[in-house]
């Protein structure tokens, strides 16, 4: 098979052009002095690039894209005063191989579902995943720096910031801002994959499955996590990511079999 057949076929063109756009952008996050992945997470999201690039193309890259750089840039905001209270994330904020598929493995699997069978609720699966972790990370980040008040999410007892589970209202704001604007962005990139879903209604879907699972997470880390061992922190990101998604899935499903009856 000669060059030529390789590049116009059209199974394969999104994967080699995975490649050419994935593959510089990760060896200058090695040959960089980045510090916003470890050097074993600068590969393993690149392996995350190629499977989104090529399942879903650059709209998929673009969501993926925005969620790093938006996660990167609220784990930076009042870093030093973080630092100070001993409650800034570990290693700078670099993220390390747990942290990306932590993140990004349920919207990994999405996209290579949406391979297998192109039906437009993997897409509304995907942004969802997405706009919850970027949500739970702004809260998170904002939360610690400039939270006036921060009390614990079960007993809405005060706490202070930096203990796991507590909630502030600048966070809590921030982090609905954060999953409305995802939803929003990944609305406008959807490329006609919403389905039979208005555009409000898909919007809606996504920004509050990754509220609720959001939520859900906080909750998890004061009541389940400290019980169980293997409950770590990427472990319940990934229970929120794909809690997210399934969330988004039951709310479209729900809505487009109202309409049905209606």
């Amino acid at each position: 098979m000669t060059l030529d057949l390789i590049w116009n076929n059209p199974t394969l063109q999104p994967w080699i052009l995975a490649l050419l756009i994935n593959t510089p952008i990760a060896l200058l996050g090695i040959l960089t002095p980045q510090k916003s992945l470890t050097r074993a997470g600068v590969i393993h999201a690149w392996i995350l690039g190629l499977i989104v690039w090529g399942c879903w193309g650059w709209r998929g890259y673009a969501v993926v894209s925005v969620y790093f750089l938006g996660g990167t840039a609220v784990t930076k905001i009042g870093l030093q005063r973080k630092q100070a209270k001993g409650i800034a994330e570990k290693r700078g904020g670099a993220r390390g191989p747990e942290n990306v598929w932590g993140s990004a493995l349920t919207g990994a699997i999405c996209a290579l579902g949406f391979l297998i069978w192109a039906h437009p609720f993997w897409w509304l699966a995907y942004c969802a995943s997405f706009a919850a972790k970027l949500a739970d990370t702004t809260s998170s980040e904002v939360g610690k720096a400039y939270g006036q008040k921060t009390f614990l999410i079960t007993t809405l007892k005060p706490v202070p910031a930096g203990t796991e589970g507590a909630i502030s209202l600048e966070g809590t704001l921030a982090g609905y801002a954060a999953a409305l604007g995802l939803s929003l962005l990944s609305f406008g990139l959807s490329g006609g994959w919403i389905g039979s879903l208005l555009p409000w209604q898909w919007i809606g879907i996504c920004g509050i499955a990754a509220i609720i699972a959001t939520t859900v997470e906080s909750w998890i880390g004061v009541v389940l996590q400290p019980k169980l061992d293997w409950l770590t922190n990427e472990v319940v990101n990934g229970i929120q990511t794909t809690l997210a998604a399934l969330l988004a899935l039951l709310l479209g499903l729900l809505i487009l079999n109202l309409r049905v009856l209606s």
